[in-house]
């Protein structure tokens, strides 16, 4: 992989992930040759972009990995999160930045080491990502959340708490009664301030059930109003939604969780499951989709 100092030679692609429509899922800008840029110049570039996340890719420290991967949002680096990772891999791979062929790699990310593997389906790439163990922490009292999220407290599933679970960015997740309960909701930042508190989380994940193995869902941040497709939170979406019955347990679970359509960025996650002695925490949690192209170019010279 070549990595050049110059600005100018920087390449810049922006794609839109966890789609096969473009100007679908959520966008994302991925930035090439990043050796030696300055991590004020990143979060700088990454605030113009003004997408949920930007990423940077940089020489692996470990020459057997593709490349080593920073994320930022607008506002701060972040350890890890779905969508860059599929989306960069994508560019690693139409970029010729992997061997040619390659069914799996690795990217390093702030979290560690995160394991992507690429699959063909129906004349299309799909990239899959591994998540870490899923943990499952505090639960909210349903009032709370309601008044928070905009909706009766007669929309939350009763026998689903509404509780963080993470497997490495920590997420509120909470079960409501039908896809409609879901676009209801509205995301309100005093009312999200009141709710989350920043040590455990910053964000709220609603999820409903929408047929077998089919999700809808919607995501709200303190720093991001809606976010149109979360990987880093479809992990342990899976898995919440299997441990309450949203979703029926089996060895292998397949679950579809549609996302982004009420803000018009309709999007489609893939999130598959294996079981083994645990029938709260899977085994082997993946989160993949497709990506689309938008924009290829370079950067302009600046410090």
């Amino acid at each position: 992989m070549s990595h050049r100092s110059s600005a100018m030679t920087r390449k810049v692609r922006i794609v839109d992930v966890f789609t096969d429509k473009p100007l679908f899922g959520n966008q994302l800008a991925v930035v090439l040759d990043a050796k030696g840029m300055p991590i004020k110049l990143m979060q700088r570039i990454a605030r113009e972009m003004n997408f949920s996340e930007t990423t940077f890719v940089l020489p692996p420290k470990d020459p057997a990995n593709a490349a080593r991967v920073r994320i930022f949002t607008p506002h701060k680096e972040v350890p890890f999160a779905g969508h860059p990772t599929i989306g960069t891999a994508w560019v690693l791979a139409t970029e010729g930045a992997v061997p040619e062929g390659a069914a799996e790699f690795v990217l390093e990310e702030n979290v560690g080491p995160v394991k992507v593997r690429c699959t063909q389906e129906a004349q299309r790439l799909m990239f899959w990502m591994t998540h870490p163990t899923v943990t499952f922490g505090q639960v909210f009292p349903h009032a709370q959340v309601a008044a928070a999220i905009g909706v009766d407290v007669a929309d939350v599933v009763p026998s689903a708490p509404a509780q963080i679970a993470s497997t490495g960015l920590p997420f509120l997740f909470v079960a409501l009664r039908d896809p409609s309960a879901v676009d209801q909701a509205t995301s309100d930042r005093s009312r999200l301030e009141k709710l989350l508190p920043r040590r455990l989380t910053d964000a709220v994940f609603l999820t409903a059930a929408n047929g077998p193995n089919r999700l809808y869902s919607r995501a709200f941040a303190l720093d991001t109003s809606e976010d149109p497709a979360t990987g880093s939170a479809s992990g342990p979406l899976g898995a919440y939604a299997v441990k309450y019955g949203l979703i029926e347990r089996a060895p292998k679970v397949e679950i579809v969780s549609e996302q982004g359509t009420k803000m018009g960025r309709q999007s489609f996650v893939h999130i598959e499951l294996a079981y083994g002695e645990s029938k709260d925490i899977p085994e082997r949690i993946e989160v993949g989709g497709s990506v689309m192209p938008v924009v290829s170019g370079t950067l302009a010279e600046f410090s």
